[in-house]
């Protein structure tokens, strides 16, 4: 099982709810997809995340893996049991939003 960050929730929530009020259901479809492969990827291996998303090599310095899946990069920590820190948009500024 995937721990979740309430701030990751709360990412995901806003970006449900951002999608559903302009009635785009497909996008809604493709976050919870891009979600729950991460979630499955992550609990395959938690060491195969990159050290920081490849637009963004400066967040190294969090110490958070990062995948990818579908539109959206998924931070989490590598530790004993993985937690998902945050999910972005690709196009997301991330910096300003870690």
């Amino acid at each position: 099982m995937i721990l979740w960050s309430a701030k990751a929730e709360r990412q995901v929530i806003a970006l449900r709810d951002h999608y559903e009020n302009l009635g785009r259901i497909a996008a809604v479809r493709a976050l919870v997809a891009a979600v729950d492969a991460a979630e499955r990827r992550i609990e395959r291996d938690p060491a195969g995340g990159l050290t920081s998303p490849h637009p963004y090599p400066q967040l190294v310095r969090y110490g958070l893996a990062w995948i990818k899946e579908g539109r959206y990069w998924i931070a989490y920590s590598a530790d004993h049991t993985p937690v998902i820190a945050g999910v972005f948009f690709e196009t997301a500024n991330i910096p300003r939003r870690i």
